[in-house]
């Protein structure tokens, strides 16, 4: 079975990975999408996004609460509390009478929390339930985007709150806009004129899609601490917003169809459907974010699904790579480049790059910024940083780490091949450093 198996992959591997040279645009274009859906459904299948929903949805359990309760006390304030109703509503509505429900008894545990008599330390304990949830969310979109460092403690404070009570506020303006359009008398009058009216009545019925769409992208962009461009958030918004609007559908007819469930669950079966629903929202959510992020860096679509492999040589090569660009950029006085520059100039997977570049800053050759995301920079002057130390970074590291001492010089004989490579790789760099690497580059 785990033959046929890897047959089975070797055999899609060549049919999306093919030769392609003389291949036209189109057929450039199709791959490249077929790809992006392969490698995205491969990871949905290996579980790893399944079990980051499931965590959130038993985080959501617990801070969906304070999280609208601090929402409803901000629209309270400006008049338009009644407003946040029609989302929880809209979506629990796949839940059918029992989100009514739900939906009922959260609102109605909303109103026994009053915000203004919580007292300082009530008040920090929502505020920290909220913010939570928010960094559990944004744990899951890094390690989507392979992103390492989270934001600082004041980052998390301010963007995090600025989006939970501006966010509602913006969401309901939003509505607010679309409502009036939709009723202003000129939309009215092309309404009775063909096909406008139509076309308007389409549109009605698209604005669900465009609005979860639109939320999509904000949350693509925004929630992991990285830099994601428009179009990638955006791609992945529509494909993850068509799948929510659809998948409710359907699940709204499975809740229908489930009086075996409540006959045998009685009431526990309102909690068990709520679970699965929240359990399919997050899962494709984190979907959509992981197809954004093979949009914005088709280079990882390669790498094995089980790790990767690569040799000294390409070690040694991409490390060259990242001393070239990293110093190219400090020489020029530019900005310093950050991980996805970095991958997107040398289009290799971003695990490999991630891998070399934590060589070469253990070596202290580069060192990242304090700035969000992370960019790098030369750890020292461009003319005393040696193309020969930089190859070592990669040849060497970790040796310690994971060989005995023993091991290293168990083989008198092995051990003089090794420092004779040694020995010819330093003879033929000499004293070039990465200023040299530069300046060839740019004369070239």
């Amino acid at each position: 079975m785990q033959k046929n198996k890897f047959n089975l992959q070797d055999k899609v591997t060549s049919l999306l990975w093919p030769d392609e040279t003389g291949l036209s645009p189109f057929h450039l274009l199709l791959l490249k999408i077929l790809r992006v859906v392969y490698v995205s459904v491969t990871d949905l299948m290996e579980g790893q996004l399944s079990l980051r929903a499931m965590s959130l949805v038993y985080t959501t359990l617990l801070s969906i609460v304070p999280l609208l309760a601090l929402s409803f006390s901000v629209l309270k304030a400006m008049g338009v509390h009644n407003e946040i109703e029609p989302f929880l509503f809209q979506f629990l509505a796949p839940l059918g009478e029992q989100g009514t429900q739900i939906g009922e008894n959260i609102i109605g545990f909303i109103d026994n929390i009053k915000v203004g008599v919580l007292g300082s330390v009530g008040l920090g304990l929502l505020i920290y339930t909220v913010l939570s949830l928010v960094q559990k969310i944004e744990n899951a979109f890094n390690m989507i985007w392979h992103v390492e460092t989270t934001r600082s403690i004041g980052e998390r404070f301010s963007s995090y709150l600025s989006v939970i009570l501006i966010g509602p506020v913006m969401m309901v303006s939003a509505i607010g806009v679309t409502a009036t359009i939709m009723s202003s008398s000129i939309v009215t009058y092309f309404a009775t004129i063909e096909p406008f009216g139509s076309l308007i009545v389409l549109a009605t019925k698209l604005l669900p899609y465009l609005m979860v769409m639109g939320a999509f992208t904000f949350i693509y962009m925004f929630v992991p601490n990285t830099r994601v461009r428009l179009s990638a958030a955006l791609i992945g918004a529509i494909v993850a917003g068509f799948l929510w609007e659809s998948s409710g559908l359907l699940f709204a007819t499975f809740v229908v169809n489930s009086t075996k469930y409540t006959a045998i669950y009685s009431s526990f079966a309102v909690v068990i459907m709520l679970l699965i629903w929240l359990y399919i929202s997050w899962l494709i959510l984190l979907f959509g974010s992981n197809l954004a992020f093979y949009v914005q860096n088709p280079s990882s679509l390669r790498v094995d699904r089980g790790g990767f492999e690569i040799s000294n040589r390409v070690k040694e090569r991409i490390a060259l790579l990242l001393m070239q660009l990293v110093g190219e950029k400090h020489y020029a006085g530019e900005k310093p480049p950050t991980m996805a520059d970095l991958t997107g100039d040398i289009s290799a997977p971003h695990t490999v790059v991630r891998y070399v570049l934590k060589k070469l800053i253990a070596q202290h050759l580069v060192i990242g910024t304090n700035e969000t995301p992370v960019a790098y920079l030369p750890a020292k002057s461009l003319d005393v940083l040696l193309l020969s130390d930089v190859i070592q970074a990669v040849r060497c590291a970790e040796e310690d780490h994971f060989l005995a001492a023993n091991v290293l010089t168990l083989k008198s004989q092995s051990l003089e091949l090794v420092n004779g490579i040694d020995k010819a790789i330093s003879a033929s760099l000499g004293n070039k450093t990465v200023r040299d690497l530069v300046v060839d580059s740019k004369q070239q």
